[in-house]
């Protein structure tokens, strides 16, 4: 009637997702909960304030929470943190803040600024530069493709990624 062979189970093999994701995409994920706690409905708020107020103001502080009202998203209060010596610098500016932070948003999403006098962590831009990547030439035939990517960060990840490539692919040659 039918064979006597008994069947072998297919070997396991992991079900594939949709390729590898970038790890910016990753980030707002890692992070969502730890703002929310805080108050931070977008991390982004945190991680570009900088580019909202500026440099100059991003030395001096730093937003600690946006609490809105209950069941709402807009008209909240912004809590900075203000280096004690600058308070009423920023203090003079908060309209100006209130107002950038709502473009930043597209909406009114902050209505008032309430200020806490303590240390400000300086932004990524003003802590000391890491020490740079490795002198070693990069091959040419990668150069020319890697001289058209705009971003710096970016093209030197790539650079260090073709250089650690081509490192491996080589063998020793004293050997």
């Amino acid at each position: 009637m039918g064979s006597d062979k008994p069947k072998t189970p297919k070997p396991y093999t992991r079900p594939r997702g949709k390729g590898a994701r970038a790890i910016g995409d990753l980030m707002p994920e890692i992070g969502r909960t730890a703002f929310r706690r805080f108050g931070f409905v977008q991390s982004s708020v945190v991680t570009r304030w900088p580019e909202i107020v500026g440099p100059r103001h991003a030395r001096v502080c730093s937003p600690e929470a946006i609490r809105f009202p209950p069941g709402e998203k807009a008209d909240g209060i912004l809590q900075l943190v203000v280096l004690p010596a600058h308070a009423p610098l920023i203090e003079q500016v908060i309209p100006e803040i209130i107002e950038r932070v709502n473009r930043f948003f597209g909406y009114r999403a902050v209505a008032r600024v309430k200020l806490r006098q303590g240390a400000v962590t300086p932004p990524v831009a003003d802590r000391p530069a890491k020490p740079p990547p490795s002198l070693k030439p990069i091959p040419l035939e990668l150069g020319d493709s890697l001289r058209d990517i705009g971003d710096p960060e970016l093209r030197t990840v790539l650079e260090s990624l073709a250089r650690s490539l081509t490192a491996s692919e080589t063998p020793d040659e004293g050997k």
